[in-house]
């Protein structure tokens, strides 16, 4: 019987990618599908808020989704996003992608050397007198906040889209060796389509302490995490199909 492995979010789009590489060494079969999408937020419930991006003088990014809204919203709300602007990222990846929206200079793009929100708080310090605008999906805690609040600086955090469950049909079955999570929320949205979910053989990957935290705290048994030898999702399956070889 052929191994199914499903992983929770979108089908690459590259032809070349490390979990198609899998699929022909292993002969198993990959499925891609996401347990959360993202939707936007209408400029009328952004108001709601009663928020003004224009009085701040930077823009926190902490993933593309929150690029992605932050621009089409202003341009719902025919808000002109001065060049002025600054942009903080919590990586590489997600400070070049704002060269899709806004002419991208070195001098008003500052990314955390970690490629966590934990290295951009003390380069957001160095830099004490900007006003930060953080865009927030609907499902968020209060984590970068707090470390805001810690820091002495001068913040606002704000909506902008919603992430809510990519739910499961009906008719859908849930027939797969091994599960991959990426977010809590992936976890949530399990346990709500299947209420009767039993683990059994079934292997669950989890990337991130938040999500694994979320799985063990349901009961769930994590058998494969990040580690200084497994450090990416595909190495954790090929681990995983070695394993039971």
């Amino acid at each position: 019987m052929t191994t199914k492995i499903l992983v929770s979010q979108p089908r690459p789009k590259v032809e070349r990618s490390p979990y198609f590489d899998l699929e022909k060494k292993y002969g198993i079969e990959m499925v891609f599908r996401p347990f959360i999408k993202v939707e936007p937020m209408t400029p009328k419930d952004f108001r709601q808020q009663r928020v003004s991006i224009l009085d701040h003088t930077a823009i926190v990014f902490t993933s593309r989704h929150a690029i992605d809204h932050f621009f089409n919203l202003c341009k719902g709300l025919r808000v002109n996003v001065p060049d002025s602007m600054k942009y903080f990222c919590v990586s590489e990846l997600v400070a070049h992608y704002i060269s899709k929206y806004v002419q991208y200079r070195k001098r008003k793009v500052f990314v955390s050397p970690t490629g966590h929100v934990e290295g951009l708080v003390p380069l957001m310090q160095k830099h004490k007198d900007e006003k930060y605008f953080v865009p927030q999906s609907s499902v968020h805690n209060d984590d970068m906040k707090n470390m805001l609040d810690e820091a002495g600086l001068t913040h606002t955090e704000a909506v902008m889209y919603y992430t809510v469950s990519n739910d499961f049909g009906k008719d859908e079955k849930l027939d797969y060796n091994m599960l991959v999570f990426f977010s809590p929320e992936g976890i949530r949205t399990l346990l709500k389509d299947f209420p009767n979910f039993e683990q059994g053989d079934v292997a669950i990957a989890c990337l991130g302490q938040k999500t694994i935290k979320e799985a063990e705290d349901h009961g769930l048994r994590v058998d494969l995490q990040p580690t200084e030898e497994l450090r990416s999702v595909p190495a954790m399956i090929e681990a995983y199909i070695k394993g039971r070889g």
